[in-house]
């Protein structure tokens, strides 16, 4: 694996790439960074050609007070594509990383062959379905929101923020410990991460807005969506392959048992399988 930077779409961009052949991104979620992709990088470059870069505002990439809405974070993507020369992919987007994924998907149709989204519930369709029992699964959503206020808190205390969403995100809340507990720790105690991770979800209101404007419009390529069953905000709440079969014309739904949040991470040979058998086609 090799890592790199380069400037495109005004910033400056951090991804590992590894592998030759057929090009295919992983974007990573919350509360990860590239890093999320550490069992699938070295399984699927031995076929393909795998870039994993750090999204705006996480890991090595700049993190910028503007441009986190998914349109933009989507361009951020094409530019980085355009300076590497590659033109169509297939695209592996979990949590926040599938929602930009998402969203290049139907912004920029040309340039996907597939497309697999983990464990993410549309913007669109959690703001739509909110009610008391959504609300308390989405706690964070409201409060990532509220300007100053996170940055405050967290500060300092990045390890018990942290500490939190894997331990009560993880079937097994012992998954992301030692190593790679500190790993995640050090890339949120970066100056301006966590700003950056809050900036992210402080543009769901213009993300809700993105996607009611295309919300008829279906992503055409072939999808296959992941989720931990056992994770009560995602498969214990939604109904997701409805909710998928409402976005996706050629849907394969795939629910992992003994599974939540972090399905890369928590059951990385069943994810790697999938993948793997998902990309052949």
């Amino acid at each position: 694996m090799k890592h790199h930077t380069v400037r495109a779409n005004g910033i400056r961009q951090h991804f590992i790439d590894a592998g030759e052949g057929s090009p295919v991104v992983l974007l990573h979620g919350f509360p990860e960074t590239s890093y999320a992709w550490r069992h699938q990088i070295p399984v699927l470059a031995q076929t393909y050609r795998v870039i994993a870069p750090d999204l705006r505002g996480y890991g090595k990439t700049d993190k910028p007070a503007t441009g986190y809405d998914k349109r933009n974070m989507a361009k951020d993507l094409v530019a980085l594509l355009d300076q590497l020369g590659i033109g169509r992919i297939a695209l592996v987007g979990h949590d926040r990383g599938a929602r930009v994924a998402t969203r290049f998907a139907k912004d920029h149709p040309e340039r996907l062959d597939r497309l697999v989204v983990m464990d993410n519930v549309p913007t669109r369709i959690v703001a739509q379905s909110m009610n008391a029992k959504v609300a308390r699964a989405y706690w964070f959503f409201a409060f990532h929101q509220v300007l100053d206020l996170p940055e405050a808190l967290i500060s300092g205390r990045e390890d018990v923020w942290l500490r939190h969403f894997f331990t009560d995100w993880c079937y097994d809340p012992h998954t992301i410990e030692g190593a790679d507990f500190e790993a995640y720790v050090s890339a949120y105690r970066e100056p301006g991460a966590v700003r950056g991770a809050m900036a992210d979800y402080r543009a769901a209101p213009e993300d809700v807005l993105q996607d009611e404007q295309d919300a008829d419009t279906l992503i055409g390529c072939p999808t296959m969506a992941i989720w931990g069953a056992d994770f009560e905000a995602v498969g214990g709440t939604f109904d997701m392959a409805a909710v998928w079969r409402g976005m996706a014309t050629q849907l394969r739904a795939e629910p992992i048992a003994q599974c939540g949040h972090l399905p890369q991470e928590e059951q990385p040979e069943i994810v790697n399988s999938l993948l793997l058998d998902f990309l052949s086609g």
